[in-house]
């Protein structure tokens, strides 16, 4: 009876250890599956546009260290972004100039014209050209609210209302009857205009039709850069961008780049050359704190032509923008402090009643034209 007894408890001594092994073996399957799919929302990106016209990509938290590591609260993780590497043709900070042509086609874009009636804008208009009226006032959907909180803001302070812009967007068509009818001497070829992006704009304005950014006109020239947009074409810089100074022609590049450029007195050309040869992924990044104390880190990924897919660093865990530059690669902005948001830097009602005089505006024919 008693070996009996010692037979039957053996095996029940068997059995709890056999269920035992195979609980610690469901829990460490359980525990390794949580892992991956952890893992995989992780890694999992969600591509939105915002203001800045960019793309931004929401990135899930820092990978974490494995355990035993001691992790560096001041440095940067990065992960990878798979890009479409045609995407170098399109962003905020495309080159277009004679050596570049603009491949677009996609473009989002809306009417100046009805925007304004929409929203009962008085302060400025567009004035579309009688050719083709139908696409002269239309430009970035993502560049209006920029330009109109600008002009609002001019509106604001000099009560001016003489403002309109002649000239946004152009289709390949129109930049073509451009340059027949005014010859290679004042019009861009077609494919090479800033204006077929949909990011630049001409300003005029209904006294002598003449803009040269002086009088009440030379605060837009001067704080434009707050608002993302830059004066293309100086006459400082026009051995390096060929076309000669055109103080009306406005382009949108984004709030940090913009800043960036103006307080450096660079053109387009030269900033994009510097990102590009100082400023790669693999070395230092150039660091961007504006007028406003907001910070931005940007650098330079270079494509890869022999692939459909481009593998582009980015920093976990942090907003960015990513733009092509029409040439050679991506451009990374990273928002340290949050995407800026665009937004009026003067109170209605602050205007100067010793607004100065625009008659007395210098009026030049102008050698050439993007």
């Amino acid at each position: 009876m008693a070996k009996k007894k010692q037979r039957i408890s053996k095996e029940k001594s068997i059995q709890r250890t056999k269920r035992m092994t195979e609980l610690i073996i469901c829990a460490g399957m359980i525990a390794a599956a949580v892992f991956i799919i952890n893992g995989a929302v992780k890694h999992s990106q969600t591509i939105d546009k915002t203001d800045t016209g960019e793309s931004i990509i929401d990135v899930a938290e820092p990978t974490t260290v494995s355990s035993g590591e001691t992790q560096d609260p001041d440095k940067v993780i990065y992960e990878s972004f798979m890009a479409n590497t045609k995407d170098k043709y399109k962003g905020d900070l495309i080159l277009v100039n004679e050596d570049h042509q603009y491949f677009g086609g996609d473009e989002e874009l809306v009417s100046i014209i009805e925007k304004n009636n929409e929203k009962e804008i008085t302060f400025f208009s567009a004035l579309a050209d009688p050719n083709t009226p139908e696409e002269d006032d239309l430009i970035l959907s993502s560049v209006y609210e920029p330009m109109e909180i600008m002009i609002k803001d001019f509106y604001n302070l000099y009560y001016n209302g003489t403002l309109i812009i002649y000239g946004a967007y152009r289709s390949t068509e129109r930049q073509q009857q451009i340059l027949d009818e005014k010859g290679p001497e004042i019009a861009a070829k077609p494919g090479f205009s800033e204006h077929e992006t949909g990011y630049a704009f001409d300003f005029s304005e209904t006294e002598n039709y003449d803009y040269q950014g002086t009088g009440d006109f030379a605060w837009l020239n001067e704080n434009c850069y707050k608002y993302g947009f830059i004066v293309r074409y100086t006459e400082e810089k026009k051995d390096i961008t060929k076309i000669a100074a055109e103080p009306w022609h406005f382009r949108y590049v984004g709030i940090p780049h913009a800043y960036y450029i103006m307080k450096n007195n660079l053109c387009l050309e030269e900033y994009i050359d510097l990102l590009r040869e100082k400023y790669p992924y693999e070395g230092e990044h150039l660091k961007i704190t504006d007028d406003e104390n907001r910070s931005y880190e940007v650098y330079f990924v270079p494509s890869d032509d022999g692939a459909e897919k481009t593998t582009v660093p980015v920093p976990a865990g942090k907003e960015y923008g990513i733009s092509g530059n029409n040439i050679d690669g991506f451009i990374v902005t990273v928002y340290e402090s949050g995407i800026p948001k665009i937004e009026s830097k003067v109170d209605a009602g602050s205007g100067d009643d010793n607004n100065s005089d625009n008659a007395d505006d210098t009026i030049d024919d102008t050698p050439n034209e993007e």
